[in-house]
């Protein structure tokens, strides 16, 4: 049977839009006075656009979210309590800012090759750099040491866009908020999804909540296999993606030019 609309939840390079009193509170129930984290305000924003999707009647038949968006996918999916995620992102949040101190590095965006050529020229670069988000056909996010990243983009062609990111995400850098993330997740109480969600690891179904906890414990070292979403969601008969963000993700439908399926943000449903 075809799973017809799927939500998505966009990760971190999103800006946050505006949070409701409801959520608000919870934000500040998790950082007290404090300076909010950003992965938890992209968290709070995607979960609040989420439940006035929810409010008007959208109700997906699949979820899945890039990196930092699985766990507000987690939320949708029934698997993830909410106050949870919010600690979890917050923690997430500080780990990484720590790893990425203890270990500088940074992402540069290569739009146009193919991710083979991508792969080629990462496998053959001796500085410490990987391929961390496969996003399109034609899109591929590298992540390590700001030498090694600037050596595979000089020897690839196409465009390059260094991300506005803290760190090396997806990469061997966040070895150590890996292992803080590990210790988190056991102390969660995880349900198993109502909805189902697809693994932006590797495109499989998650229908289990061991199999979230460990989507959630391995994500920060694997890449995004954004791609093998987007063939999942094909594969299920989905019409629709719905972004609960500003529309990266459903805008990156126009590389899958065997894909057929409509996008839209949020913003245009809710208009």
């Amino acid at each position: 049977m075809a799973l017809r609309l799927a939500v998505v939840f966009p990760g971190q390079g999103t800006a946050s839009g505006e949070v409701s009193s409801e959520l608000w509170g919870l934000v500040r129930c998790v950082v007290g006075d404090g300076t909010v984290p950003y992965q938890l305000s992209v968290f709070a924003s995607s979960v609040d656009t989420f439940h006035e999707m929810r409010g008007r009647g959208v109700e997906p038949a699949v979820v899945a979210g890039h990196s930092l968006g699985e766990y507000a996918a987690a939320y949708a999916s029934g698997s993830l309590g909410l106050e949870d995620g919010a600690r979890l992102v917050a923690e997430r949040d500080r780990l990484m800012t720590e790893a990425s101190r203890e270990t500088p590095g940074g992402m540069t965006v290569i739009i146009g090759p193919g991710p083979r050529e991508v792969l080629e020229a990462v496998e053959t670069e001796d500085g410490p750099v990987v391929a961390a988000n496969f996003n399109t056909p034609r899109q591929t996010v590298i992540s390590g040491e700001e030498g090694a990243l600037a050596d595979v983009a000089e020897r690839v062609g196409g465009k390059k866009r260094k991300l506005d990111v803290a760190g090396a995400f997806h990469s061997p850098f966040m070895q150590g908020a890996a292992v803080g993330m590990e210790r988190l997740l056991t102390e969660v109480s995880l349900e198993d999804p109502k909805v189902p969600i697809v693994s932006g690891m590797d495109g499989a179904i998650l229908t289990k909540a061991d199999d979230v906890r460990l989507a959630l414990r391995d994500q920060m070292l694997s890449p995004v296999q954004w791609v093998a979403v987007v063939e999942r969601f094909a594969a299920l008969g989905v019409e629709e993606v719905v972004e609960a963000g500003g529309g990266t993700l459903v805008r990156m439908l126009r590389d899958f030019k065997n894909v057929e399926m409509r996008g839209r943000a949020a913003g245009e449903m809710l208009a």
